[in-house]
């Protein structure tokens, strides 16, 4: 088997881990809360249950992440964490007490921090201008297990029986079978994946990937040369090896290229790894783009929250009501997705990311002035309310995709692994602090809107300020 099946199938895998995540967060999520007031939880329960995955994440992403960095194995690093995802799912079935139902969801948090290492996989294996139509693709596996998660419920509800001493009912069944999808996941992890070596250890001219390109392809420049480019309004091409070279001739030597790192000392190697991540993650463009990343979770998170009590206090929506809402929000989102996959092979990443912004931004404020106190009747209020969320899903794939294309590109690629570790970290923390956020603070919109809107003006300046920068 050549290089380029081995590739194709690699990625088919890691777009099936992606589905399946996705189909345990729509399948678990919509049964927790009756499941812990079953088993006589306080509500601030459900709060901490579901920060338990992002926190347990937060941590677990940069470690996985340097590991991967280190040994390069990530197919070890997968089938480790999904031992993990097999454990917690199968706590999650069990659920003696509220704190098993806990702890099984911060043990199968762990198992999300492989995440990290498949970013950085992802990012040595492919060569820079393909690279945002391979994350969208990616992205776009998490939002069908999504679409299609509450499918599995339609059958799991039905669930009535005794597994041994375990009861499996519509509670319960939701990890038993999530459980059962993981394990099954273990088997074509180690049959359909392959650590392939990254691009850059072939020479270009043996380079597996490498096509003939049209003038229309535009190769990605360095941090370097897009200053370069300002003053003499010139583009050069440069290999993906150049490209390496010109930001490591930039940037002060990381830890896995610095002398320092082979000596015995440990204080050396504290030091160095310290230089590493000041010179690594204080840079203007990764700040801005670690800010987009928490921005943009802490508001959608923050406007999941706020969905479900709207929709019930304005328009009467039950289970069904909001199950339809999801359904059609997921296949707008993947819709976003493929638009972004089309867009990124006639625009560039920082385009893209703009564009972006400005939707999010317009529909903060349509928020701001039409949701936050709804008038003028049912009908008006729901095609406001519509407005409203279709905006704001719209403008997520845009930011989501572009960041996580861009952050490839201006961090070290010898360290993607524990770079992705940290931005997803950011990315965990958000997604904690969002729901907290929002929930406190449902019956006032005008303040919780007001904020996320605030951010989103935030962040608008630095990328302008950043832009500016760049043209001079």
């Amino acid at each position: 088997m050549d290089y380029r099946q081995k590739r194709k199938l690699s990625f088919l895998t890691i777009g099936l881990i992606f589905l399946l995540s996705g189909v345990e967060y729509a399948v678990i999520l919509p049964t927790i809360w009756r499941y812990l007031q079953l088993l006589e939880a306080p509500p601030y329960f459900l709060g901490l249950g579901l920060s338990a995955f992002s926190f347990s994440g937060l941590v677990s992403g940069p470690v996985f992440g340097h590991w991967s960095d280190k040994t390069r194995a990530t197919k070890t690093i997968i089938l480790f964490s999904n031992v993990f995802e097999i454990v917690g799912n199968f706590m999650y079935f069990m659920g003696y007490s509220k704190w098993l139902l806990l702890s099984s969801r911060l043990v199968a948090g762990i198992g999300a921090g492989a995440g990290s290492s498949i970013f950085g996989f992802l990012t040595r294996t492919t060569l820079p201008d393909e690279r945002a139509r391979v994350f969208a693709d990616v992205m776009a596996c998490r939002q069908a297990g999504l679409l299609i998660g509450p499918a599995f419920n339609i059958f799991l509800r039905l669930c009535d029986f005794k597994l041994g001493p375990f009861v499996v009912n519509k509670y319960t069944s939701p990890g038993l079978f999530m459980c059962g999808m993981w394990v099954l996941m273990q088997f074509a992890v180690m049959v359909l994946y392959w650590d392939i070596p990254p691009l850059d250890s072939f020479p270009e001219q043996h380079m597996p990937l490498r096509e003939v390109r049209g003038e229309e392809d535009e190769p990605l420049m360095s941090l370097e040369d897009e200053h370069m480019a300002a003053a003499e309004d010139s583009y050069g091409s440069v290999s993906p090896e150049q490209t390496e070279t010109q930001l490591s001739s930039e940037l002060p030597p990381s830890p896995p290229d610095s002398p320092s790192l082979d000596t015995s000392s440990g204080l050396k190697k504290s030091t160095a790894f310290s230089l590493f991540l000041s010179v690594e993650f204080l840079r203007e463009e990764v700040v801005v783009l670690l800010t987009a990343q928490f921005i943009t979770l802490f508001n959608q998170t923050a406007l999941e929250t706020m969905v479900t009590p709207l929709t019930q206090k304005y328009f009467g929506f039950g289970e069904l009501g909001n199950s339809v809402m999801y359904s059609l929000c997921g296949v707008e989102v993947i819709a976003g997705f493929f638009l972004v996959r089309w867009l990124s092979r006639v625009l560039e990443d920082r385009v893209v990311l703009a564009v972006g912004l400005l939707i999010c931004s317009g529909a903060c404020v349509w928020c701001l002035i039409f949701l936050a106190n709804p008038q003028g009747g049912f009908a008006f209020e729901l095609t406001e309310f519509i407005i409203g969320v279709f905006l704001q899903l719209l403008g997520l794939p845009f930011v989501a995709v572009s960041q996580v294309s861009l952050f490839s590109k201006v961090t070290a690629e010898k360290t993607q692994g524990f770079s992705q570790g940290v931005r997803r970290s950011v990315g965990g923390l958000a997604t904690i602090l969002g729901p907290l956020w929002a929930g406190g603070l449902i019956g006032n919109l005008y303040v919780m809107l007001g904020m996320m809107m605030l951010l989103l003006t935030l962040i608008m300046v630095c990328r302008l300020i950043m832009t500016d920068s760049e043209n001079h």
